[in-house]
């Protein structure tokens, strides 16, 4: 077993090269770092891998995505329909605990859209806010990814009228029992 910090930097590792790959549109370099039914013993000969509920996978505002062929196909997806993307990452805090690894960050996406018929440049760019989980296990060939969690942070701007407290509503409810 390695040094707790070398266990760190690793699944830092891991997990930049994950976010790579996905910029780069490296399709085999993001299937590499996900978890095999082999990397946890699971005979492939007698188990369909698709069948195997090794992983998980959940995009902001997608259900849940289990099995490795359903989790690998939603990134094929994702970067056959994106022309450009970034992820500057923050607050990035990863903790070890034996041969599990858990990763919170902080995606801050920066992406582009298909180029206007007339142009030939990208489309506009659009910023998103989005904070992930991701969780990784060791395994003989490094740390891999089990399961990726984010979620859209809400800004300002996505906000409606929502009342901030259980007054705001009351106040609103005397006003349309006024009219």
């Amino acid at each position: 077993m390695s040094a707790p910090h070398t266990d760190v930097e690793q699944v830092e590792a891991a997990n930049t090269a994950f976010y790579e790959a996905l910029e780069q549109g490296d399709f085999d370099g993001v299937s590499a770092l996900w978890l095999t039914p082999a990397d946890l013993g699971v005979d492939e000969t007698y188990h369909d891998p698709a069948d195997v509920g090794v992983v998980s996978c959940v995009h902001p505002g997608w259900p849940v995505l289990t099995g490795r062929s359903e989790v690998l196909r939603s990134y094929a997806l994702i970067m056959a329909n994106t022309d450009y993307i970034q992820f500057f990452l923050t607050d990035v805090h990863v903790s070890v605990t034996g041969d599990t690894a858990l990763v919170n960050c902080t995606e801050n996406i920066l992406s582009g859209g298909p180029a206007p018929e007339d142009g030939e440049e990208l489309g506009p760019l659009v910023g998103q806010l989005v904070v992930a989980t991701n969780v990784f296990c060791r395994t003989s060939d490094g740390w891999k990814l089990w399961s990726h969690h984010a979620s859209p942070v809400l800004t300002e701007n996505d906000e409606d009228d929502t009342p901030e407290s259980p007054d705001d509503l009351d106040d609103s409810e005397s006003d349309d029992n006024a009219s």
